[in-house]
């Protein structure tokens, strides 16, 4: 499968913010409530509060056949910030090649994880550092924090 790996525009933000909203509630609903789920990401909006952030930070975008299938963005200090594949394109090597990318130029790379994607980054080399509960919109989610040096 031919993936092609872009810098992100704000005209990927939609597909971004609903791939988003897909990836939360379908992909990670074995590993957390339905409340948790929506509390983490609400609707398809749930992203706009985070635009900016995608805009500032390293973001690149995953396409397959021209559809966006992933995206992920690190902060210049290192931050894995996020990193989200599409439900019908995971384990095809797209969050694989999106970390690839965004690792590049790091000495140290942190994330904060959830219980979904914990095996994912351990197999990339991560170690989990903490772990946490993080409260959205007064629920709690547990989560890891996880660093690779590289």
């Amino acid at each position: 499968m031919n993936i092609e790996i872009t810098e992100y525009t704000d005209g990927d933000f939609s597909a971004a913010a609903e791939l988003f909203y897909e990836t939360v509630h379908c992909v990670n609903a074995a590993d957390y409530t339905e409340e948790q789920l929506f509390a983490w990401a609400t609707d398809k909006y749930s992203l706009d509060s985070r635009r900016g952030d995608l805009a500032a930070q390293n973001t690149f975008i995953a396409k397959v056949k021209g559809v966006i299938a992933g995206f992920c963005s690190i902060t210049d200090g290192g931050e894995l910030d996020f990193l989200y594949v599409h439900k019908d394109f995971q384990c095809m090597g797209i969050a694989s090649a999106l970390c690839d990318k965004a690792e590049c130029g790091f000495k140290e790379i942190y994330a904060y994880v959830s219980i979904t994607a914990r095996r994912f980054f351990e197999k990339r080399g991560y170690a989990v550092t903490k772990e946490l509960l993080a409260e959205r919109r007064g629920v709690k989610l547990n989560n890891f924090e996880m660093r690779k040096k590289i």
